[in-house]
């Protein structure tokens, strides 16, 4: 699977941990950066890999601030992007499942390493279902034209 990675400052470490895990995994990685913890402005970084996936050029983006926020909704500005902050794994999973989410923002003051590595597989792992949640996941596409 090709993953785009971002992260400001405040998530520059935890991005690094998560960039090592999805390597390890046998994933492709390209990381937009930040590359240490010197302050930057966090949309840098989340517009780059929310276009990356909007263009098709990766599968799927994981964006990383402080507190999530600030990258969710970044990427949601991107046409095409259904981006969610997940702090657990059933936010990941419902995210995947019911939003058929393709950046997921994680929160470096609020996730642990152990908890987003367990984040980063449920969200992996958990197919969009369809069904009732096709129609809703049409009408966003339809709003963004």
């Amino acid at each position: 699977m090709k993953i785009s990675l971002g992260a400001d400052h405040k998530g520059f470490e935890l991005k690094e941990k998560i960039k090592r895990y999805l390597l390890e995994l046998g994933h492709q990685v390209t990381d937009f950066g930040t590359h240490s913890t010197e302050s930057v402005d966090y949309p840098d970084f989340g517009f780059k890999v929310a276009e990356s996936v909007a263009k098709g050029e990766s599968d799927f983006g994981i964006t990383v601030c402080w507190t999530g926020n600030g990258m969710n909704i970044v990427a949601n500005k991107v046409k095409g992007i259904r981006s969610a902050l997940c702090l657990n794994e059933e936010m990941a999973s419902l995210a995947r499942a019911h939003n058929n989410a393709n950046v997921l923002a994680l929160s470096s003051k609020f996730v642990s390493e152990e908890l987003a590595k367990k984040i980063v597989d449920v969200w992996l792992s958990t197919e969009f279902e369809g069904g009732r949640h096709k129609p809703r996941i049409d009408k966003i596409k339809g709003y963004e034209k």
